[in-house]
């Protein structure tokens, strides 16, 4: 059985997702939803014209933020990609949502759309889990969060008219 007891407490914090990753079941779907919710109440404060830079700056920066919690929390776990580290869901769900309008069937989309990339993993996305560490368990989910990201752009532009 691995090691599962904190050390670093900010790390495990962080990766998470401020203990979301513990939900059961399903805690990278759990994780998501939060982040939809939580990207919902931020639009209610935002001018209109933040919203994508606003949904752009808040992907990096959880990607960014993400990697060495990943990296101390699948160390001192001795699992290399642990399913209770949600941090990554976080990223790619957000990158999913930017420039979606802020409406509860887009988003619902954009939910969809990221957890179903992030399950089946298309190619290249089971490579880049290869890649060390927090990095290769964010890039997945950021991977997958492009092409929802993608996949949703194109529905808005050409069919949601």
């Amino acid at each position: 059985m691995p090691n599962t007891a904190p050390k670093s407490r900010v790390s495990w914090l962080i990766a998470t997702f401020f203990g979301i990753g513990h939900l059961q079941p399903g805690s990278g779907t759990w994780a998501s939803a939060v982040t939809i919710a939580l990207w919902w109440a931020a639009s209610l404060w935002l001018p209109s014209a933040w919203l994508v830079p606003a949904a752009i700056a808040i992907s990096a920066l959880v990607t960014l933020i993400g990697i060495p919690p990943s990296t101390v929390v699948a160390r001192e776990s001795g699992i290399k990609d642990p399913g209770f580290v949600v941090i990554d869901e976080v990223a790619g769900q957000m990158i999913a949502l930017i420039a979606a309008p802020v409406n509860w069937k887009y988003m619902l989309a954009g939910f969809i759309l990221f957890r179903s990339f992030d399950i089946v993993k298309p190619f290249p996305l089971r490579r880049l889990e290869a890649l060390p560490g927090g990095t290769g368990i964010m890039m997945d989910d950021v991977g997958a969060g492009l092409y929802a990201l993608a996949l949703l752009q194109i529905w808005l532009h050409f069919i949601a008219r």
